[in-house]
């Protein structure tokens, strides 16, 4: 269990002037911006060390997939302090929260947990969890929607906030099932006219957003092959299903086929991770095991994907004799933007960091539970570059090293406070 922190807590531990301790430079109101509403750049400065300590903290204690207990305790707190009443999903480790009053409600969201990972770093706020580790940004996800929630909380208290704005935040992004349908379950979309987020994207330089309207990340899927068969010696394949042979057909043949019965255009990708079978050189095994991703960047294509692989695997071993069980597991669906929410987070990202920092975001082949928000209400998520200048090791996302250039929080929370102010403010939806 770890230790509850509270941004009063961090303040006070660290004292007046602390960002120098904390971070390199908390960032300025980016030249070419628009200011805040609110004199909430100011506010933001202020706060700057406190969200940079509470990053820090969750990245020291990090709590895996379905475990986001104290993690979404710290939110709950803080949110409670700002005046807002936020609720705990029903298994206490995820938090939903309103803010402000209207009828048709903005929802902004954030994922809570960490990796199975080791933490590699060298830095006073490497992980105290064995074999847990922020690796993929979900600590930066949770602190930006935070310092974003209160910020409107200080809106909303002015009646500068034009419309009601939910903040989710969501465990158990990184395993299937994820957490995005029990959030949907426990009324986290009810009345939500369009959502948004933003990902932790380490191969843009820091202050840069990188959008993408349509298909953003792919399906994926886990599938796994059991063939099985009566086994016999080497020297005398005829005589048995060769097993192996057999293996290899569903190998090269069924990504090859299924490459060829889908829409070039629907992306689809199909590899194997993990392979077995036999022992011994002169022995034809009686079971061999296949285990593999499949990803999709088309919603129909996805919806196709199931039956087709499975006929395919089947077609492939027919003729060796061997008999195929095929166990094909739903992921997540592909995160597919929608075009007016794209449309009004980039100029919302714009507004907030200056129009030159938003670049065109590349489509990536992993998964992300966000889909599932997408497959009932509009909505969007853009990448937010955390790369740190200067540094000779290129970082990816589930690295045991990754970590962040921190200035990107403050610019996150300007820009998921600008894509609230500019959604409640649009008729659109």
């Amino acid at each position: 269990m770890t230790r509850a922190l509270t941004l009063s807590d961090t303040a006070v531990a660290h004292g007046p002037g602390s960002i120098s301790k904390l971070t390199s430079s908390w960032p300025e109101t980016p030249a070419g911006a628009d200011p805040l509403p609110g004199q909430l750049d100011r506010w933001l400065a202020s706060r700057g060390a406190e969200l940079v300590a509470v990053r820090r903290h969750i990245h020291a204690h990090p709590e895996l997939s379905g475990q986001e207990f104290e993690t979404s305790a710290l939110v709950a707190r803080e949110l409670t302090k700002a005046g807002l009443s936020p609720r705990m999903l029903p298994k206490g480790n995820g938090v939903m929260c309103d803010i402000g009053y209207g009828d048709r409600v903005i929802a902004l969201r954030a994922d809570l947990d960490a990796l199975p990972l080791p933490d590699t770093k060298d830095v006073p706020y490497r992980s105290t969890v064995d074999n847990a580790c922020h690796a993929c940004g979900h600590d930066v996800h949770t602190t930006v929607l935070l310092g974003a929630g209160l910020a409107l909380a200080q809106l909303a208290e002015r009646d500068e906030l034009p419309g009601r704005v939910r903040l989710l935040f969501q465990p158990a992004e990184e395993v299937m099932p994820s957490g995005a349908p029990e959030v949907i379950a426990a009324g986290g979309l009810k009345d939500v006219a369009a959502i948004f987020a933003l990902h932790c994207a380490p191969q843009l330089p820091v202050g840069l957003v990188g959008v993408r309207s349509g298909p953003l990340t792919a399906a994926t899927d886990k599938i796994e092959v059991r063939l099985t068969g009566a086994g016999g010696h080497t020297a005398r394949p005829h005589l048995t299903a060769d097993l192996v042979h057999a293996l290899g057909r569903v190998l090269v043949d069924v990504p090859s086929l299924l490459d060829r019965r889908l829409d070039a255009r629907a992306g689809v990708s199909m590899v194997w991770g993990a392979v077995r079978a036999g022992e011994a050189v002169n022995a034809i095994p009686i079971e061999g095991v296949a285990k593999g991703t499949v990803r999709v960047l088309s919603r129909d294509a996805w919806r196709e994907v199931p039956d087709l692989v499975t006929k395919l695997i089947h077609d492939v071993t027919a003729p060796t004799g061997a008999h195929a069980e095929v166990t094909y597991t739903r992921g997540v669906p592909p995160v597919v933007n929608d075009r007016l929410a794209t449309a009004i987070i980039a100029g919302a990202a714009g507004a907030a960091l200056g129009p030159e920092r938003v670049i065109e975001a590349e489509i990536s082949m992993g998964g992300e539970d966000f889909a599932f928000y997408l497959d009932q209400v509009p909505g969007a998520m853009v990448r937010l570059g955390v790369g740190i200048p200067g540094s000779d090791t290129k970082l990816d996302i589930h690295q045991s090293a990754f970590d962040i250039d921190e200035r990107a929080i403050g610019y996150g929370v300007r820009v998921m406070v600008q894509t609230a102010l500019a959604a409640t403010s649009a008729g659109a939806f």
